[in-house]
């Protein structure tokens, strides 16, 4: 265990910002598997941005790799466009 006031304190943030961390993610997540069942091109191509906005998020604060995020909204703008 920390004995250190500025330690006690980081540990306390960053159990704070893995929580946040958590919940971008899982609702990411939730909506990307949303916009994969989706059928209707004009809803899917309208949930792509939002999608992809969210992607971007989580990629600029290194919650996933770049790559992934490239590797995602890839494999989502295919879709969209297949519909």
């Amino acid at each position: 265990m920390a004995t250190h006031k500025s330690a006690i304190k980081r540990i306390r943030s960053n159990e704070k910002k893995a929580e946040i961390n958590k919940y971008q993610h899982k609702t990411t997540r939730t909506a990307i598997q949303k916009l994969r069942e989706t059928t209707n091109k004009k809803e899917a191509s309208k949930l792509f941005l939002y999608v992809s906005s969210l992607i971007d998020k989580l990629s600029k604060k290194n919650i996933i790799h770049k790559n992934k995020a490239a590797n995602l909204k890839s494999k989502l703008n295919k879709h969209v466009n297949t519909l």
